[in-house]
């Protein structure tokens, strides 16, 4: 699989003439979305911009993040979730996307640190949740009862379990996204950037 990986990203350039829009040159049904998000971050995120060639892809993925905000996982642990799959699925734009969004929320830089370094972080809590949806990502959703009875005995519910593939349902979108797209960093992300490392 790491051997599969590589080569993805060794392929990167030759499939990166994915367009890299602006909401005055993306389709018509994107335009919106696409306006929206920049108004709300400050910026247009390239991952944005390349998926509104879709712009149904584009419409899922910022709804399915909408709804994401609202599960009962708390926003460090919401971001805990998509980083640690991010950095398994080896999706350089999304993990630093999401360090800065685990920043915004709170964590520690001890924490991110881990989290970038796939390392598992010290606080119980985020160890559990990250710990699952890794292996929840890594099973494609067939969790052994060990690791399910882990997260459970953290101090977690069966309602979070499911919330959890929700996470993995936002990192297949924009994950698979960014590998086949060659998604460029934002200007804003460049001090956040990150390498997949090389085992």
């Amino acid at each position: 699989m790491l051997h599969q990986l590589i080569v993805y990203r060794s392929k990167e350039s030759e499939m990166a003439d994915f367009p890299l829009h602006t909401a005055d040159s993306a389709p018509e049904a994107a335009q919106a979305n696409l306006k929206a998000a920049e108004k709300k971050m400050g910026f247009l995120p390239n991952i944005f911009a390349k998926m509104a060639e879709a712009p149904t892809l584009l419409e899922a993925y910022m709804t399915l993040d909408g709804i994401y905000a609202k599960t009962s996982l708390s926003p460090v642990e919401q971001q805990a979730a998509l980083l640690a799959i991010s950095a398994d699925n080896h999706c350089a734009f999304c993990v630093a996307a999401h360090t800065g969004g685990i920043k915004q929320a709170g964590a520690d830089d001890e924490t991110v640190k881990d989290l970038r370094d796939r390392k598992t972080p010290s606080d119980a809590k985020l160890a559990a949740v990250t710990r699952f949806a890794r292996h929840l990502n890594a099973q494609r959703g067939w969790a052994e009862q060990a690791e399910l009875d882990a997260f459970l005995e953290a101090g977690f519910t069966h309602q979070q379990v499911l919330e959890l593939v929700i996470a993995c349902a936002l990192k297949t979108l924009s994950n698979y996204t960014n590998h086949l797209a060659g998604t460029p960093l934002n200007e804003a992300l460049k001090p956040l950037a990150w390498e997949a490392p090389a085992s």
